[in-house]
């Protein structure tokens, strides 16, 4: 499993990439607390690069703020 991590536009390119960073290790941290073997969990930081949409204001910001997991197939 991937989990993305992923900040809005606002703030640095260094700020974003941490704050996405932090977002997947929570749900990596969530997920392997419940039981997912942490060794089957990836985690990657988009930081500001793959917003979930492109308008500028707070509903835009806040759905782009946010992890999305992928499954990877083997």
């Amino acid at each position: 499993l991937t989990i993305e991590g992923n900040a809005d536009e606002r703030g640095g390119q260094e700020y974003n990439i941490a704050l996405g960073d932090e977002r997947a290790a929570a749900v990596r941290k969530y997920l392997s607390e419940r039981g997912v073997l942490a060794h089957r969990l990836e985690t990657i930081s988009y930081g500001e690069g793959r917003p979930a949409c492109s308008e500028q204001n707070e509903d835009c910001w806040q759905k782009t703020r946010r992890a999305h997991s992928l499954v990877k197939a083997r």
